[in-house]
C-alpha cells in the first residue's frame, strides 16, 4: 500500500527528473547562443579596433558576409550571397559595435559567473571575508555555506542564462540580417544582372546548338542525301542500257534513304525528344532508365501540367546525369526522383559511385546548369570524393 509520504517522494523525484531534463534540453541552445554572443563581442572589439581598415569596401563586404553566415546558421536560415552594398556594410559596422558590445558583455557576464561560481565556492577559505558569489554575494564562513550557496548561485545563473542568452542571440542575429539585407533596389539590380547573364548564356547556348545542328545535318544527313541524288541520277542514265545495274543503284539509294532518316531522327531527338510528346515525362524517364548504363530506379510523383520546355530541360538533365554516372561514376545503382512542389518541378538524380563530379571539368554539368538557368531554374551538385553523388534540378513550371 502506498503511503502519502511515498507519493510525495515520488512527486519530488519526478519533479527533479523533469527539471534536469528541461535543463539538459536547454543546454545546447544556451551554449549555442552564448558562443554566438561571445563571438559577437570579439567581432565588435575587432570592428572597433580596425574600423579604418574595415571601411575599405571589399573588406567590409567580406566581414559583413562572414557575420551574415553566422547569423543565418544560428537562426537555421540559408543565407545567399548578396551584391556589394557599401552603404549598408558601413552602417552595419556601427550597428555591430553598438549592439554587439553590450550583447556580448551580457553573455560574458553570465557565462563567466557560471564558471567562476564553483571555483569561488571551493576556494572560499582563501578569501573568508570577501563576498565573491555573483548572485548571493555574502561572506562565506563554512563549507556548508559555500557549497549550498554555490549550488543555489549555479542554479539561478543557469536559469538566467537559459532565459536570456538564446533570445538575445536570436535578436542580434535577426538585427544583423535585417541591417545587411539588400534593399529592393539592390535586389532589382542583382536580378537584372542575373537575367542579363542568363540571357547571354542562353544566346551562346542557342548559337552553339544551331551550329551543332547545322554541322550534324551538313556532315551527316546532307551528305547522304547528296549521295542518294547521285545514285538516282546514275540509275536514271543506266536504266535504258542496263536495267539490272540501275535497279542495284536504286536499292542502294533506298538503303541510304533509311540511314538518312535514322540520322535525321537522331538530330531531331536532341532538339526535342519525340518520346516526350508520345509518353510524357514519366514515360520518357522510364524508357531512359532501360537504356542507362547502371540499374536505375525511377520515382515520379504527380506532376500535373508542365510546359514542354520544362519537360525537355528535366529530361535532358536526367539524361546527362545518368550518362555521367555510367561513364565516370563507377556506380552500381542510380535513383531518379521527380516531383512537383507547387510552382517548382524538382528532379534529383543520385548514385552510389565514387563522387568527385566537377562542373568545370567538361562533364556536361555546366551545360545542365545553363539549360536550367535559361528557365530561371537552379542546379545543385553534391559529390564529395568517395561519393555519393546527387544532382538536383529545380525548374519553375508555373509561368
Amino acid at each position: 500500500m502506498t503511503t502519502d509520504d511515498d507519493s510525495g517522494k515520488e512527486k519530488q523525484v519526478r519533479g527533479l527528473h523533469d527539471l534536469f531534463g528541461a535543463a539538459r534540453s536547454a543546454m545546447p541552445r544556451v551554449l549555442r547562443g552564448g558562443r554566438y554572443l561571445l563571438g559577437t563581442l570579439v567581432a565588435a572589439l575587432v570592428t572597433l579596433a580596425a574600423a579604418p581598415a574595415l571601411c575599405v569596401p571589399a573588406l567590409a563586404q567580406s566581414w559583413a558576409e562572414r557575420h551574415r553566415r553566422h547569423a543565418g546558421a544560428l537562426l537555421g536560415q540559408r543565407v545567399r550571397p548578396r551584391p556589394r552594398t557599401v552603404r549598408r556594410n558601413l552602417g552595419w559596422l556601427g550597428v555591430q559595435v553598438v549592439a554587439g558590445l553590450p550583447a556580448g558583455a551580457v553573455a560574458l557576464l553570465c557565462l563567466g559567473s557560471l564558471l567562476a561560481t564553483p571555483v569561488v565556492a571551493v576556494t572560499w577559505w582563501a578569501f573568508p571575508s570577501a563576498p565573491w558569489l555573483p548572485v548571493f554575494s555574502v561572506p562565506l564562513t563554512s563549507w556548508g555555506a559555500a557549497l549550498s550557496l554555490g549550488l543555489l548561485n549555479l542554479v539561478l545563473l543557469a536559469a538566467l542564462a537559459a532565459l536570456l542568452l538564446p533570445p538575445l542571440a536570436r535578436a542580434h542575429a535577426r538585427c544583423c540580417l535585417a541591417v545587411l539585407a539588400p534593399s529592393p533596389a539592390d535586389r532589382l539590380g542583382a536580378r537584372v544582372t542575373e537575367l542579363t547573364r542568363t540571357r547571354t548564356d542562353v544566346l551562346q547556348a542557342h548559337s552553339a546548338e544551331l551550329r551543332r545542328i547545322e554541322r550534324d545535318l551538313h556532315d551527316g544527313t546532307q551528305a547522304r542525301l547528296v549521295a542518294i541524288a547521285m545514285r538516282l541520277a546514275v540509275a536514271g542514265e543506266r536504266f535504258p542500257e542496263d536495267p539490272d545495274a540501275a535497279a542495284v543503284l536504286v536499292r542502294q539509294a533506298h538503303a541510304e534513304t533509311e540511314d538518312a532518316m535514322t540520322e535525321l531522327r537522331s538530330v531531331i531527338r536532341t532538339m526535342y525528344p519525340p518520346v516526350l510528346a508520345d509518353q510524357g515525362l514519366p514515360g520518357a524517364l522510364s524508357t531512359l532508365a532501360t537504356r542507362a548504363g547502371v540499374p536505375t530506379r525511377i520515382d515520379v510523383g504527380p506532376l500535373g501540367e508542365i510546359p514542354a520546355a520544362v519537360e525537355a530541360v528535366a529530361y535532358f538533365a536526367v539524361t546527362e546525369a545518368l550518362a555521367n554516372t555510367a561513364r565516370h561514376g563507377r556506380a552500381t545503382r542510380a535513383t531518379v526522383r521527380v516531383a512537383r512542389d507547387g510552382p517548382l518541378l524538382r528532379a534529383e538524380i543520385s548514385d552510389d559511385g565514387v563522387g568527385g563530379a566537377d562542373p568545370t571539368r567538361g562533364t556536361g554539368l555546366d551545360g545542365m546548369r545553363r539549360r536550367a538557368a535559361a528557365l530561371d531554374g537552379t542546379l545543385a551538385i553534391s559529390s564529395p570524393p568517395g561519393g555519393p553523388t546527387t544532382v538536383a534540378v529545380e525548374l519553375p513550371c508555373a509561368w
